[in-house]
């Protein structure tokens, strides 16, 4: 079993950043995917950023590209996803998520997650 804890979410105002953080206990998530979704009101959950087991490759959604930035230390089983100049619709609850071990690609797909932290809200106001 993993537990996820997202942490670093808040209010705050265009173009600015936020730092958010997943920390995982239980099972070890070295070996694991590693993927951030969020989820606006009334949308589907949708895939923000995502890394490998080493954290060298990360991969991003369209969303996310040049202004995320997902990092990971497998020392300490934490997950951090940088998010600067944030906009309105950056609104929603942001989730960590761990794909099954050994996994050899980076899933896009909530549903190849296996396990997932209760979310962080993060508000961006105008």
């Amino acid at each position: 079993q993993v537990q996820l804890v997202e942490s670093g979410g808040g209010l705050v105002q265009v173009g600015g950043s936020l730092r958010l953080a997943c920390a995982a206990s239980g099972q070890s998530i070295n070996q694991r995917q590693i993927g951030w979704f969020r989820q606006a009101s009334g949308k589907e959950r949708e895939f923000v950023a995502g890394i490998d087991w080493g954290g060298h490759l990360p991969l991003y959604g369209d969303s996310a590209k040049g202004r995320f930035t997902i990092s990971r230390d497998n020392a300490k089983n934490t997950v951090t996803l940088q998010m600067n100049s944030l906009k309105v619709e950056d609104t929603a609850r942001y989730y960590c998520a761990a794909a099954p071990a050994l996994e050899t690609a980076i899933p896009k797909d909530p549903n190849d997650y296996n396990y997932w932290g209760h979310g962080t809200q993060v508000t961006v106001s105008a």
